[in-house]
């Protein structure tokens, strides 16, 4: 996208800076320099999306159709500081700006073809209301920008929140989540294909919780994308 008079002198005024590396962007960046994303490790799982290890972490427990996620994260890895500014230090704007970015890359490869529309996996109102926003959300707007796809939140609610899943194991976060979300609106999902979004997935054990839920309604098929995917 080509940059407004507007961007350019604002970029003069306060320069954007990498939110990976701390470079200043050009006009044309909207949030990662060249450098990072060149060397952004993306997962390319878009090019083979129902056979991938992503996908296959969802093999029997859901009708999974596709899965992939941006890219790979590990804790201590340069990518590290995009999440934190998205999820803790209140930049909900690198939700969309990646959100796009996704879908731009993933759409000619056909990706979002059948998808009826996107569900964020939601927060409870508390957890929201502490953070002002909720980081999957925003990636899904990102994502609707590109493609048109609607986004559904008031489909799946949490009705509760038992901790961050950081520092569980596979057993332990399955057990965090059991139970935590309720179809409220089943009847505008059955027989559709859901896109269900989430910022970083290790075990899967929150989607899969969303994912039990959302086949309650019937006839559902479901496409799980992310921003990070956690290294095994």
């Amino acid at each position: 996208m080509k940059p407004s008079f507007l961007t350019k002198v604002l970029d003069f005024v306060s320069p954007r800076l990498c939110v990976i590396c701390g470079r200043r962007l050009l006009p044309s960046q909207p949030l990662l320099c060249s450098h990072c994303m060149l060397h952004l490790p993306v997962t390319n799982y878009y090019l083979s999306p129902l056979d991938n290890p992503m996908a296959r972490l969802f093999w029997g427990l859901f009708p999974i159709e596709r899965a992939s996620a941006l890219f790979f994260y590990e804790p201590k890895a340069s990518t590290r500081e995009l999440i934190y500014d998205l999820k803790y230090r209140g930049y909900p704007m690198i939700g969309e700006e990646m959100g796009a970015l996704i879908a731009r890359h993933y759409q000619p490869a056909g990706f979002f073809e059948g998808v009826d529309a996107i569900i964020p996996v939601p927060l409870t109102r508390r957890r929201r209301w502490q953070r002002g926003y909720n980081q999957s959300e925003m990636l899904a707007r990102g994502i609707r920008e590109v493609t048109g796809l609607p986004i559904l939140t008031d489909v799946l609610k949490r009705t509760s929140f038992k901790g961050s899943q950081t520092k569980k194991n596979q057993w332990e976060r399955r057990e965090n989540v059991d139970g935590v979300f309720r179809l409220v609106r089943p009847d505008d999902i059955r027989g559709k294909h859901i896109l269900l979004i989430d910022d970083i997935i290790t075990t899967g054990a929150t989607i899969v919780a969303c994912a039990d839920e959302l086949c309650k309604a019937g006839d559902v098929k479901i496409s799980v994308l992310s921003l990070g995917l956690t290294k095994a």
